[in-house]
């Protein structure tokens, strides 16, 4: 490398070095040096040392959290959490989530075990319960959400809907209901069962999220479908399985209208 370049090399960092005291000592902060080596070519150019600026103490923060700054990502680690402020922390993040959020996630964002997050939810939820109010903490579809009580269900209908109404249709309920308690399962089976063709109803169904495709059928090579995360949210269930037993509602001679339907 050149003399000239070696110089104007050296002339950056004094320039840089000397911006960044002055920045620090304009914003008040005491300086602490941080020593690194510079990253350098061969030549031998010596490093230049950079300063950072110390949290101040009078902050009201020291203590509850640790910024560090690596790469130019900030860092924060956040403080432990007793049981009155994990409590405090987790129903915040109910309030404003809109679906239903899985403890491993929570655990991630608290950063503690999801052993603790669960118990704590449990905790909550019975809480709730016993204090009367008119929400519920629930665990519905793999996650939690806060809900409003069945009791309370007309007044919260006629808040919401004003008088209005947005309703599935008979059909779509039906097909509905074949695809819940026989999925996975094909259009064409589905038709079969409900006597009538059911593309547009199908289509209806996937375009609000109520069910959706989950592969091929080996044989035939038909797409599947099956419910989704939403269905299971709309109903308060956690699983499929959690689905009223289907034999109470069925005629007598069902296994021979099945047989039939092919």
């Amino acid at each position: 490398m050149s003399a000239a370049t070696a110089e104007e090399i050296d002339f950056a960092g004094i320039v840089a070095e000397t911006d960044a005291q002055d920045l620090l000592t304009a914003q008040g902060g005491e300086e602490v040096e941080v020593t690194a080596e510079a990253a350098k070519p061969s030549s031998g150019v010596p490093a230049q040392s950079r300063r950072r600026k110390k949290p101040a103490e009078s902050d009201g923060v020291q203590g509850a959290l640790d910024v560090r700054t690596d790469e130019g990502v900030e860092v924060v680690d956040l403080k432990p959490l007793d049981d009155q402020e994990m409590r405090a922390a987790l129903e915040a993040i109910m309030l404003v989530v809109d679906e239903p959020v899985a403890e491993m996630q929570l655990a991630q964002v608290l950063e503690q075990p999801t052993e603790r997050v669960a118990a704590m939810l449990e905790d909550i939820s019975a809480r709730y319960t016993a204090a009367g109010h008119g929400f519920d903490l629930r665990r519905v579809a793999g996650g939690w959400r806060l809900y409003t009580r069945p009791e309370y269900a007309p007044y919260v209908e006629r808040f919401v809907l004003d008088g209005q109404s947005v309703r599935l249709t008979q059909a779509a309920l039906e097909t509905l209901a074949v695809v819940a308690y026989k999925q996975p399962v094909t259009r064409s089976r589905i038709s079969a069962i409900r006597g009538v063709n059911c593309d547009g109803v199908m289509r209806t169904l996937v375009t609000r999220g109520l069910i959706e495709e989950c592969g091929t059928e080996s044989e035939t090579g038909a797409h599947l479908y099956r419910t989704t995360g939403l269905f299971l949210e709309k109903l308060g269930l956690n699983s499929v399985g959690q689905l009223p037993p289907l034999a109470p509602f069925l005629p007598d001679d069902v296994e021979e209208v099945l047989d039939a339907s092919g």
